[in-house]
């Protein structure tokens, strides 16, 4: 009877219930970001998972050497334009309609680059694949900073600084063990169940914003004209100019044109258009100048490196893919691991500390691969790739809150595009560069070299002596050409080992300098380790 009083005597609404935490998740929300990250992961990882397989693809389609690299470029300028514009078009459109259109239609685009039988085709469904997954890249930095509150960016910002940094990282090592255990056309169709998956749960749970479709009479065509014009051309010449001697090739010549012209029309309406294809205007937020400046020279650091492993194990040590692949895989496993201790990190830190230890430590992994030679293997390498891993997390994840985590949440979605872009574009411009110092840089020290291997030199005639001496030996064809033929082969090998050596010189200087510059900087304030403050 007393229990019956004490409950008719206490109304529900009197019954005392915990106030819900400022900081508590959504599960909805963090499911469907979770699809978010993994979409991205896909269109990120596609960038390099062919690039330790186009001997395959090439056999497989009968294309040329030429043709062939425009399977990695075609992705490459398609989705270098889409990322700056997927921040209008989220606008225009809300997150959930474009992430789900390009999540199926990179899907959709997989599947059809597997079908491919000739390379023609494989380079408009490669374009097609770049184009439409681009959209999902900024899409999941925007939402990061949208959705969750300030306590759980430590969490969320590793998270995606670890797919934007481990997924072209690893994918070398991904494509190598898919073309090599199956076929090249798996390293498309693999994309096919997962992107259903993704599609389908970006549909159904991200809610996250509303379209305002009153911006569809405002999209400024012009401006995506000159985008596409300015950016694609800027990557096509930055791809082929180090191979085709820059402006004295044609086609380089005519982009090169085009690409200035593009840009004049490109910035006009940027300051002009009522609703800018791209907005620029978070760069008056010196956080988000400095993160991009940053996030520039991470890219040249990211896509630099995950480029000259490959190239100097495959052409100075005769590494196949899957070689190559077991070689790489520890820069991946670094980063995998550093994630969580970075996000810990973040919030006990000054960010400038972590980008400074972050910056310098990659320094020293590459001052360590500047003394590199031909017999350079696996342990060689090892430390240098731990450091390389290791210290692209401690970077990314202070940069990407530096950049972003300051900026008020209208800005957020183009300012996303523009911050994704600046790694690409420092990507671009580094491989340019790279590509332009090995070239030259080889030619150099092979001159150099052949100044001390040439007649009448005693310990050049002593070299070729024993060399003639042990192809004669073996019968055959004649000794002493073979012997000269493998001393020429000997220089040309050591130059390019010195070329790599003075890129790996010239990767450390820059990045020992941007430690500098991170102390340099006005310490944020406290929101920019997540907060949303303006």
């Amino acid at each position: 009877m007393a229990t019956a009083t004490v409950a008719l005597g206490t109304p529900a609404s009197a019954t005392p219930r915990p106030a819900p935490r400022a900081d508590a998740l959504d599960p909805r929300r963090t499911v469907a970001f979770l699809a978010m990250v993994f979409g991205m992961f896909m269109a990120i990882l596609d960038i390099q998972i062919v690039s330790a397989s186009l001997t395959e693809i090439q056999a497989g389609l009968s294309a040329s050497s030429d043709e062939i690299a425009w399977v990695q470029t075609a992705y490459l300028i398609a989705e270098v334009i889409m990322i700056p514009l997927s921040g209008f078009l989220s606008r225009m459109l809300s997150t959930r309609v474009l992430f789900t259109v390009a999540a199926a239609g990179f899907t959709a685009s997989s599947a059809l680059a597997a079908t491919a039988t000739n390379i023609d085709q494989m380079i408009v469904y490669r374009a097609l694949q770049g184009f439409i997954g681009g959209g999902m890249i900024p899409s999941v930095f925007a939402a990061a900073f949208t959705i969750f509150p300030p306590s759980r960016r430590a969490v969320v910002t590793p998270m995606i600084g670890l797919v934007a940094t481990m997924a072209p990282t690893i994918g070398p090592t991904i494509g190598g063990y898919i073309s090599h255990a199956f076929s090249w056309h798996w390293l498309f169709l693999i994309n096919v169940v997962p992107g259903i998956l993704v599609a389908s749960a970006a549909w159904a749970l991200i809610d996250f914003d509303k379209p305002d479709l009153s911006l569809m009479k405002k999209f400024d065509w012009w401006g995506l004209a000159g985008m596409a014009a300015f950016l694609g051309s800027l990557e096509y010449v930055l791809e082929e100019g180090p191979n085709h001697d820059w402006l004295q090739d044609q086609a380089v010549f005519v982009c090169a044109v085009v690409m200035v012209i593009g840009a004049l029309i490109f910035f006009w309406r940027i300051f002009t258009a009522e609703e800018p294809i791209v907005d620029m205007s978070a760069f008056s937020n010196i956080n988000f100048a400095f993160g991009s400046i940053f996030s520039f020279v991470m890219g040249i650091g990211l896509y630099g490196l995950t480029y000259l492993y490959p190239v100097f194990l495959g052409r100075i040590r005769g590494y196949d893919s899957m070689m190559i692949g077991d070689a790489l895989f520890v820069s991946g496993l670094a980063m995998f691991v550093m994630a969580p201790i970075s996000g810990f990190l973040s919030r006990k830190m000054d960010p400038r500390l972590m980008m400074m230890i972050g910056f310098l430590g990659f320094a020293l992994g590459t001052w360590q691969m500047s003394r590199l030679t031909a017999d350079w293997d696996f342990w060689e390498l090892f430390v240098p790739q731990i450091l390389r891993g290791a210290s692209m997390m401690l970077c990314m994840v202070p940069i990407s809150n530096i950049a972003l985590g300051t900026l008020p949440p209208e800005r957020l979605k183009n300012a996303s595009g523009v911050f994704n872009l600046t790694r690409n574009l420092g990507g671009a411009v580094g491989l340019a560069v790279i590509n332009t110092l090995l070239i030259g840089r080889g030619a150099f020290h092979y001159e150099r070299l052949a100044e001390h291997v040439r007649w009448g030199d005693a310990e050049t005639a002593m070299q070729l002596q024993n060399m003639t001496r042990n192809f004669d030996s073996h019968g055959g064809m004649d000794a002493a050409t073979a012997a000269l033929s493998r001393l020429s082969g000997m220089a040309h090998q050591q130059a390019s080992v010195m070329a790599f050596a003075d890129v790996f010189y010239l990767i450390t200087a820059l990045f020992a300098s941007l430690a500098l510059f991170a102390i340099l900087m006005r310490k944020p304030p406290e929101s920019a380790g997540g907060g949303g403050g303006h």
